[in-house]
């Protein structure tokens, strides 16, 4: 397995407000996971998803069909 360093980011929707999740999508390529932390605390864990679940997730929020009642 090749050793890569996350490249964090977070949503420029953001507005720095605090509340902000970061995620290091490069490593679904290679990896097939996207790793998400708490911006306000980078040293602390993190959350690891399947790349095809981060992917679903970030198309229902682009199309608005979180699967709630309408």
């Amino acid at each position: 397995m090749t050793t890569e360093t996350p490249r964090w980011y977070k949503s420029s929707y953001s507005n720095n407000g605090g509340a902000c999740v970061e995620v290091a999508t490069n490593l679904a390529p290679t990896h097939g996971t996207v790793p998400i932390r708490d911006s306000k605390n980078p040293t602390g864990p993190t959350l690891t998803i399947p790349a095809t679940a981060f992917t679903t997730f970030i198309t229902s929020i682009k199309t608005e069909d979180l699967g709630g009642t309408p």
